[in-house]
Parts: C-alpha cells; structure tokens; sequence
C-alpha cells in the first residue's frame, strides 16, 4: 500500500520539503496548509533577503553558524541557495574559520541531532545501526574521530561540526544532494581533560580508545558502509597524523575512500603552485619547496608533488630531493632518530638547521606552512624568502584564521608586496602603496566536492592518485591572468560550482580511462554530469 504523502505540520516540520512562505496558494491546498502560513507567498530571492538581514544583524560569527545551522534544519534547500549565491559571505561561516569554533563549542550550542555516531559500545551493531538512518542512497561519507580537528586538537565529538561542515559544501559547490551525504564521527573518547570535565559535554566521557580495538571498530564501521551503502565514498578526515595515513593505506586499495588532510590538502596546494609559477616565471620542474610542519597535511601535499615532478621527466629520487621539511626540532634529515615512518622519505643528507638557517642553506623558492601555529613566518622568515626570489611563494595554509603562519598583510609588507601569497583561511583584500592585492585562499573546498561528484557520477571503485593530480591541473588552470594579477592563484569562490564540475568531469575521465568504475561512459560526459547536480532552487 503507497504511503499517504505527507500534510500539513509535517510538511513545514520536513526540512527537506519546507519551502515555508514559499509555497504557493495551489501548494498549500494541496499540502493542506492553508491557515499555517501568512497570507503573502515569497519568493525564494525574497526569503534569502530575509535571511541575510537576519543574519547581518547578528554581532558574532558563532550566533551566524547557530542561524544559520537553525536554517539548515528547517528549509534545505533555501539555507543552499543562500550559501550558493552568497558562497564568499556564507562559506567562512559555515565552515572554515567559523566551524573552528563552533567545534570548540559544540555541546554548547547543541540545538537539533545531526549526523551519525559510533561508540566503542556500539561494537558488533554498526550494520545494523546504519538502518536508523533515514537515507537509502547515501553516496558521500565525511567521518572524523575528532582527535585532530583542524589546528584545534582533540575534541571528541564535538568534532561532527567537521563531516556535518564538509558535507554542506559538497552539496553547495558541487551539487551533491543532501539526501546523498552522511557526516559521521567515531567517538572514541577523548583525551582533552577540559571537555571531560564539562558537565555539558555530549561524547563518551572516557580517554580515547586506542590500539587493537579502534582499528576494529573503524574496520567494521567501514565494511558497514560498503555493504549498506556499496558505492558510497568515504572522506576521512581530521585523524591525528599516524592515524591518518594508517588508515589511508589500509583502505585505499580496499575501499573507495580518500584523505581530505592528505590528498585534498595535495590537490589545492599543487594547484596554487602551479598557478605561482605564471607569476614567478620559474619551471615547475625547477622548483625547491620547503615545508613547515611535518603532519599529514605537508607530507601529503610532498607525496603529490613528487608524482608531479615524476610527470616532468625527474626520478622519484630527484623529486624528493627537491622537497624539504622542518618540524618542531628542525630540519628533518637522515642523522634524526625520531621520525615518523611518512617522513622518512624527505629526510636528507644534510647537517641539521633551525627554521631560518634552512632557508639561508636551501634557497626555497615556496614556503608552504602547516603547522597549527600562528605566527611561524615571522618578519625574520618573510624578509629571507624575499631577498632570496624575487617573487617569493608563501602558503600560510593552517586552519583557522587564528592559526595561519602570518597573515596577509604581514607577507606583503614584510616582502615589499613581492609575496605571492595564498591561505588555508580567508583574509581580506590588502593595500599596499598603490597595489590592492586580493589573496587567494587555498581552501580544500575547490577540490574535494569536484573529486567527490566525479567520483560518484563515474561510479569509481578507487580514488587514485592521477585523480588528484588531474583535479589540481584544472584548478590551475581555471585561474586566469586577472586573479593572477590580483595577487590570487586560485579562482574567485564565486565560481565553485563551475569549478567544481570541471574537476569533475576531469576526474571521471581518468576513473573511466583507468577502467575504475562501474558505469558506462555517457556520450556528453560533462552535461550528463551537470545534469547531476542538485538545484535547490524553487
């Protein structure tokens, strides 16, 4: 027997049919909603004005994320269509920087569930718990454990803010439907004594699993998702750094499955040092790149670019020869003890250095930080780079704001507007003399939703590698010379949906090329793919 369709109070309580003053006079007597509603029916343009009024009047970014979530959970498709139309006001708010502190604060201003969570309890159910979610068709997976929560630390579970942010871009950028998507976060426990001493706290209220019990819950929260859901892809994200890569190298030839930290980090970074070079005039192939931090993000970033340095005709050798990095404790070379297996590969023949002494010894034409700690490129920095290159590369890529190695205008004026300069998070537009320069922002949101729809559209069974390596070339080459000259090595936000679906489309060919995927390959693969994409338009 078809189930009635739904009326009245559970149509406007359903987020994802309200259209709340939007519906027409036909739809409300057909939704029987007639006397819920205001006379006056609005436009979707007219309600998106309500809504930035609304939210424009709020004094604090946190009371905006709150607004703006409360929107999310009563009409979908209107909270879309303002984040699409007004992506470069809207985005800094629902995720990066904003989604920062809203982790931070998270049992706090907890207002509705959203998401999916595993406990250590839930050992031997996870399967069975996927049935509580509403969705049959989930296609993207975003899931943290929390422990690593962009340059923030462990949070626990105040962590889901991380999938649930994630998620709403992959929707808003590339069009995957929000019916599709399940944010995820495996709460573990917690290790940081504040939030378990915070009677408001949400999560499990004990240290954090470890060892041989969470790799077997986090292996049986993947084979759950591959028999639920056995096209879906997995995003994992914000996992401390050996757990990051040990899971990426367990599942990847396993799963379909990718490392946002790791890879999608690579793929927005490569692509803004691609783009630099039009700038720099220097050959890729030329390059030396040093890195401050050593975690998943930088190396990740260095495996990619040896895979392009591979492409330009150098030995994986001379490519890693040509990547540099420094931790805490300095230089990272071969006489060190202490390294982490991902950094053995770019531990050179070389005397040890502090910071600023490697720089004197390497000459590095890009400086790329990503340490979770503000201020590392200091004056001291900023002025050797620049008496170094003539156009200095600087990537102040940790999240959020408060955590970036310098800000803007500290690299302009301390290289005399010579920088070429991107960030993880977003900085205004700075003067400088006569020159207003627009920094770019080298934020994961211009790759990982584009990789995301391709890999769904083509039906991939792997992510790989050139998948990557293809996103980032398009990336770059979608910068044109007027962001160049503005001071900008990626493209205007305003253009993320066309982004997106060039990457897209790209990705798919090389799934479809590689024979990695499950579905044929239509005749118009970029309008079958556009066709895809979700308009939340009404």
């Amino acid at each position: 027997m078809t189930p009635s369709p739904p009326q009245g109070l559970d149509v406007l309580s359903d987020p994802g049919l309200n259209k709340s003053t939007g519906f027409t006079l036909e739809e409300r007597e057909h939704y029987g909603l007639r006397g819920l509603l205001p006379a006056t029916v609005c436009s979707q343009d007219v309600q998106i004005d309500r809504v930035l009024q609304n939210l424009r009047r709020k004094h604090a970014d946190i009371e905006r994320y709150i607004f703006l979530l409360a929107l999310l959970g009563r009409n979908e498709r209107l909270f879309y269509r303002a984040l699409i139309d007004h992506i470069e006001e809207l985005m800094p708010l629902v995720y990066t920087p904003t989604v920062g502190q809203a982790c931070k604060e998270y049992a706090h201003i907890f207002r509705q569930p959203r998401g999916f969570y595993v406990t250590p309890q839930d050992r031997g159910h996870v399967r069975r718990m996927l049935d509580n979610w509403p969705e049959d068709d989930v296609r993207v997976v975003v899931v943290t454990d929390g422990e690593r929560i962009l340059g923030l630390g462990d949070l626990g579970a105040n962590g889901m803010g991380i999938p649930v942010g994630k998620l709403s871009l992959y929707t808003a950028c590339a069009g995957i439907h929000p019916e599709h998507c399940l944010p995820v976060t495996l709460d573990v426990g917690t290790n940081n004594d504040e939030l378990l001493s915070d009677p408001l706290y949400l999560g499990v209220r004990d240290r954090r699993l470890g060892g041989k019990g969470y790799l077997e819950l986090v292996d049986e929260f993947v084979m759950a998702i591959q028999d639920k859901y056995p096209d879906a892809l997995i995003q994992f994200e914000d996992f401390l750094t050996p757990n990051a890569y040990r899971l990426l190298n367990l599942y990847r030839d396993q799963a379909l499955c990718f490392n946002d930290d790791i890879q999608g980090t690579a793929a927005v970074a490569l692509a803004g040092v691609y783009a630099s070079t039009r700038v720099s005039g220097l050959d890729f192939a030329d390059l030396r790149i040093m890195f401050l931090g050593a975690g998943s993000a930088a190396t990740g970033i260095a495996d990619l670019m040896v895979h392009a340095f591979v492409e330009t005709g150098l030995s994986e050798q001379e490519a890693r020869e040509r990547l540099w990095f420094v931790d805490i404790h300095g230089l990272v070379v071969k006489e060190r003890n202490e390294l982490f297996e991902h950094n053995l590969p770019y531990a050179h023949d070389h005397p040890g250095a502090s910071f600023a002494d490697a720089i004197r010894s390497i000459e590095p034409h890009v400086l790329i930080g990503a340490t979770g700690h503000p201020g590392t490129f200091t004056q001291e920095v900023v002025e050797l780079m620049a008496m170094l290159n003539e156009r200095p590369t600087l990537f102040a890529l940790s999240n959020p704001t408060s955590k970036a190695e310098c800000t803007a205008e500290q690299a302009y004026e301390w290289s005399e507007g010579r920088a070429i300069f991107a960030s993880g998070s977003p900085f205004g537009s700075v003067t400088l003399g006569a020159q207003t320069f627009r920094p770019g922002q080298g934020n994961n949101a211009y790759v990982f939703p584009g990789i995301g729809l391709g890999v769904v559209a083509a039906r991939a069974t792997q992510v790989t590698e050139p998948m990557f390596l293809a996103a980032a070339r398009t990336l770059a080459d979608l910068v044109d010379e007027d962001d160049l000259s503005a001071g900008a090595v990626y493209p205007p936000l305003t253009e993320i949906r066309d982004v997106s679906l060039d990457i897209a489309v790209a990705v798919a060919e090389v799934a479809h090329a590689a024979g990695l995927t499950k579905a044929d390959r239509p005749a118009d693969l970029r309008d079958s793919i556009r066709a895809s994409m979700y308009d939340p338009r009404y």
